[in-house]
């Protein structure tokens, strides 16, 4: 490795200490404090507040959500579609009113193009009192008031007209931007799939202790256990609800006990594969999440 000064940039070789001084200076912090364990949402949190949730949901995908939460995401959803949908139709109504006017204008045109081959054929009567001083300063005036009138409507239309290479929206390239049909489906914020309320499941949680109050019980580490083997649940144990009690058991509990006779224990009601929902652990709406979660690291490189 070659020799130079901790602020020489002019060498191909990216030093350590000129790594650690640009990774402080981005304010992202280090490695292990981006993709650290506090880093990382706990198993029984939403996946919108980040919180503890108070009254959880889960969607047929496995995310878990605060009620009031989610449904606050869905009716802000909805009134975003509908200013969208408003905006597309005022558009619609914007180029349908220009089609109308230019199909008018083609109309005016050619009336008025038939209007000055027919004038052109009748020869304009003279007037023989009129001498021909009169006649030339008459006409001059007009010309020169004419003349005078396209100059001005020049300097206003190019004053108008005159584009902008400063603004990317009135450069001479540019074009009106045209709103695309907005889809009236509401998007999950994590799996990106189309979400609704009738779909939310209601997830009961097995406290460690009944007696805790709810305060007690979100200071403590551990705080709720499998409803069926009373194994306390933690994020790196991989979880499971049963749709129709909405029961939380581990994936081990599900394997070993309810899979061999598909029946929920809680409510006694049969189940299906699409009734076991597999609960999405360790990600955030701004990280990914799942069993197989992968970091990719991006540092800045000396290029030569």
């Amino acid at each position: 490795m070659t020799r130079h000064g901790k602020n020489c940039t002019a060498g191909a070789v990216y030093t350590y200490h000129e790594k650690k001084k640009d990774t402080a200076a981005s304010g992202y912090g280090t490695q292990s404090i981006r993709l650290g364990k506090d880093a990382i949402k706990d198993f029984d949190c939403c996946c919108l507040s980040l919180q503890p949730c108070q009254d959880p949901v889960i969607t047929p995908d496995g995310y878990m959500y605060d009620k009031q939460a989610i449904l606050e995401y869905i009716l802000h959803q909805k009134t975003e579609i509908a200013k969208k949908m408003k905006l597309y139709e005022k558009q619609k109504k914007e180029q349908k009113s220009t089609s109308n006017l230019e199909s008018k204008s083609g109309e005016r045109e050619t009336v008025q193009r038939f209007k000055t081959m027919e004038n052109s054929i009748v020869s304009k009567p003279i007037n023989p009192f009129v001498s021909g001083q009169k006649k030339g300063s008459e006409v001059a005036k007009p010309a020169s008031s004419s003349a005078e009138s396209s100059s001005g409507s020049s300097a206003s239309s190019s004053s108008q007209s005159l584009p902008s290479f400063w603004i990317p929206s009135l450069t001479p390239e540019a074009k009106p931007t045209l709103l695309k049909k907005p889809s009236k489906t509401v998007l999950c914020p994590m799996s990106g799939r189309p979400i609704k309320m009738n779909e939310l499941i209601d997830v009961r949680f097995t406290p460690v202790d009944p007696s805790l109050a709810r305060v007690a019980l979100l200071t403590r580490q551990d705080r709720y256990v499998c409803a069926v083997t009373r194994d306390v649940l933690a994020n790196s144990i991989p979880c499971a609800v049963l749709r129709p009690s909405g029961a939380v058991v581990t994936m081990e509990c599900v394997e070993k006990l309810i899979k061999k006779d598909m029946m929920d224990p809680m409510t006694g009601d049969k189940l299906s594969d699409r009734d076991i929902i597999p609960l999405q652990r360790g990600g955030t709406g701004f990280a990914g999440s799942g069993v197989a979660l992968r970091a990719k690291e991006a540092r800045p490189v000396m290029q030569v």
